[in-house]
């Protein structure tokens, strides 16, 4: 664990770059010589590198500091209902290597074989070195997994195993370093926020459309996960259904939602899940999926603003960037046409993280408590 001024320094390095020691004393209001300090035992862990002297000044040259790729590695897992993703990331927050698992459904045994495996394989890859300067790993699932199974499709009682499981305490029985565990959808707003190019904005809504969607809220460029660590639960959220009727997001803005609609076609709806960077054409079951995803995300989005003052809505997705572009463009276009006085319209953003934001946010929560200020979550740890 680092301390504050620490944490300070190395998030400042991190949002700018690269850095000299004078412009980190002027932007933290320390002195030059403790910043000196500070840095020199940064730079003595590893943690960054110098820079080429930058001269054409009067005095001596500046050097920059900058992060070292290889200062700490992260491990991030996804567990879906649909598949399981494990990353290893480096200091830069850049993908070393990932591994995926995909299933009809998760199985607990199968589930924990797999991060077992991966991580074994994942450390192989690495120096004795590297090896021992992994930080942590973040679990990145949905709470209460066995929820919505007859939605998800596996048989009557198949997931109730997840129930009665401590999937973080099982996974940390088998590591040597710290284990962390946060919703999925709030790990991929972690990864937004931490990795992605929206860091302009400081209040922001989150939408992560997977098999089903859920979602994360930022404030003050922080990410808020409340006193169950479930704020942001968007897939809840209250939206007009046909006739009058009002149902949840999740019941019209998740892919599942879409896979049932192929099912009921006749269609493959397997490459939903294995090949998410290229659907096929799918035709007009895609194009009502949008529709009515749009249609509840505008609401959706609406409805939160009267809580919170967004700046913005971001949806990411399991889906291709065209697909994403498309859900985007219809959500934007379906909340110009709600009724918005005395409201300020948030922005509808793409996300800047990707398909694979859920398991890039899990690596993102033992980056944020041990080197981070400000992004960090109140994820559990063990």
């Amino acid at each position: 664990m680092r301390d504050s001024n620490e944490r300070l320094v190395l998030s400042l390095v991190r949002s700018h770059g690269s850095l000299s020691k004078t412009e980190i004393a002027r932007m933290i209001g320390l002195s030059t010589q403790t910043v000196s300090v500070i840095m020199r035992e940064l730079e003595a862990d590893g943690l960054l590198v110098k820079g080429e002297p930058q001269r054409g000044r009067i005095g001596q040259p500046s050097i920059p500091m900058s992060l070292n790729p290889d200062g700490a590695y992260f491990l991030g897992l996804k567990i879906g209902r649909r598949s399981a993703e494990l990353v290893l990331l480096d200091f830069l927050g850049v993908q070393r290597a990932m591994l995926h698992h995909a299933y009809a459904y998760p199985m607990l045994a199968e589930t924990i074989g797999f991060v077992v495996d991966g991580i074994a394989q994942l450390r192989a890859s690495l120096s004795a070195g590297a090896d021992a300067r992994i930080a942590g790993l973040g679990i990145a699932m949905p709470f209460e997994l066995w929820n919505w199974a007859d939605a998800s499709g596996s048989p009557a009682g198949a997931m109730d195993e997840w129930r009665h499981a401590d999937i973080r305490r099982e996974i940390a029985s088998r590591c040597t370093f710290p284990v962390y565990l946060q919703n999925d959808a709030t790990s991929a707003c972690g990864a937004e926020l931490v990795f992605g190019k929206t860091r302009a904005l400081r209040d922001f809504l989150y939408f992560y459309v997977g098999a089903f969607v859920g979602g994360g809220v930022v404030l003050n460029r922080s990410l808020y996960s409340g006193a169950s660590g479930n704020a942001g639960a968007l897939g809840s959220m209250p939206v007009p259904g046909p006739n009058g009727t009002t149902r949840q997001l999740i019941d019209v803005a998740s892919i599942a939602v879409l896979e049932t609609a192929l099912v009921a076609s006749g269609m493959d709806s397997a490459p939903l899940w294995t090949e998410p960077e290229t659907w096929w054409d799918i035709g007009a079951p895609l194009d009502h999926w949008i529709d009515d995803a749009a249609s509840g995300l505008a609401h959706a989005t609406l409805a939160a603003s009267a809580v919170v003052d967004f700046e913005a809505a971001i949806i990411d997705g399991w889906m291709p960037l065209d697909v994403r572009r498309r859900l985007v463009d219809a959500t934007r276009d379906r909340i110009a046409t709600l009724d918005s006085e005395g409201l300020t319209v948030p922005s509808i953003l793409e996300g800047t993280v990707g398909l694979h934001a859920r398991a890039l946010g899990g690596a993102s929560l033992p980056l944020s408590d041990r080197f981070l200020i400000g992004p960090a979550s109140a994820a559990k740890t063990i």
